[in-house]
């Protein structure tokens, strides 16, 4: 698998006219080599692949990453890759743009000399994209972990308890279920609250007949899932109603019609058309989804700005929500995978209104 990895990288440093990849992001650096620490980088070149990290991971690095040759620097990483730059006659050094403050580059273009620093985006990035068999497997593991969460969860919700504390509890079922972490810090947003996209858990304490909005996930063996369920506390509302069907209409309009060759744009619309044909057009302000993986936002997204096309292989959330300030909001979330006609759902949470007494 990683062998392959590293094949594409140097096909697209053989098109760019490029002599070696520098890489700095902790996410790429795993992806390409299987090393989980937290310190170091990966250099890889037309016949050369070197991971190099400090004293603290020499006995680590060369388990996990069996296709890189693993080097110890000083004091200076920096200094350890000119020195193998220059036994390798590297003369155009690419490096990932988005991932390099300035001063560091600075630093570097001085300590490098006559290599030249080329600023390249979207190199593993882009391989990234499409999952193989491997990552799959390993994201439904998550889906499931984020799908079993949310059923253990809902006993726990009622009047009385805080919304952090319905978030705690969360946590910790999925860290005890073999969740190294959560996908992003877990959303609960009650009453009015719920209105709120983003409501990260706070102290407010869940009351009678209002939404309580939960988006979570598990971090798995360093790929994500993230899900979204809304429930009611108590007795809902016509409104409560009418608002949940319609975003429970235009996710499942979504998953009906989302397949490869669309761009994100025409995915976005299938769920933000439904919206708007009812009145709430404005209700609904961020996009449909966004890929997901190794981070819990990659591309491709679906949005009324995606433009990537569709492909098999790739995965993303369909999350249309209705956001009322004063009142509430309801989303609606799950995870997918294109396939060759269509998608595969990887989350499997109920998604029916789960009224809680």
């Amino acid at each position: 698998m990683t062998n392959k990895r590293i094949a594409e990288v140097r096909n697209k440093l053989r098109d760019l006219n490029l002599d070696a990849l520098l890489v700095t992001s902790p996410v790429n650096r795993r992806y390409l080599s299987g090393f989980t620490g937290t310190a170091g980088a990966l250099l890889i070149t037309l016949s050369n692949n070197w991971l190099i990290t400090d004293f603290r991971y020499m006995t680590q690095a060369p388990l996990e990453a069996a296709d890189f040759t693993v080097v110890e620097h000083g004091l200076k990483l920096m200094e350890t890759v000119k020195e193998l730059a220059l036994s390798a006659g590297i003369v155009r050094l690419a490096f990932e743009q988005e991932h390099v403050v300035f001063s560091d580059y600075s630093v570097w273009k001085a300590l490098l000399g006559g290599i030249q620093l080329v600023p390249e985006s979207g190199i593993v990035e882009e391989l990234r994209l499409i999952k193989d068999e491997a990552e799959l497997a390993v994201m439904r593991n998550a889906a499931v972990l984020a799908d079993i969460t949310y059923n253990h969860i809902l006993s726990f919700i009622k009047p009385g308890v805080s919304e952090r504390d319905v978030a705690l509890e969360m946590e910790m079922f999925m860290r005890r279920n073999g969740a190294s972490s959560t996908s992003f810090e877990t959303i609960v947003a009650s009453g009015e609250r719920s209105a709120l996209p983003h409501g990260v858990a706070s102290d407010r304490i869940i009351g009678r007949d209002e939404f309580v909005k939960l988006d979570f996930g598990a971090y798995y063996e360093g790929y994500c899932s993230d899900i979204t369920r809304t429930v009611v506390v108590g007795t809902p509302t016509d409104k409560h109603r009418e608002i949940y069907e319609i975003v429970l209409e235009a996710q499942l309009t979504a998953l009906a019609g989302i397949k490869p060759g669309m761009t994100g744009r025409e995915a976005d619309a299938l769920a933000r058309d439904v919206i708007a044909r009812h009145g709430y057009g404005e209700c609904f302000g961020h996009g449909t989804g966004h890929g997901l993986g190794m981070e819990i936002h990659e591309s491709p997204r679906l949005s009324k700005t995606g433009e990537i096309v569709l492909k098999p292989g790739m995965t993303v959330t369909v999350e249309p929500g209705i956001y009322i300030p004063g009142f509430g909001g309801v989303r609606i979330e799950d995870d997918i995978v294109i396939t060759e006609d269509g998608n595969t759902l990887l989350t499997s949470s109920p998604k029916e209104l789960r009224v809680l007494g």
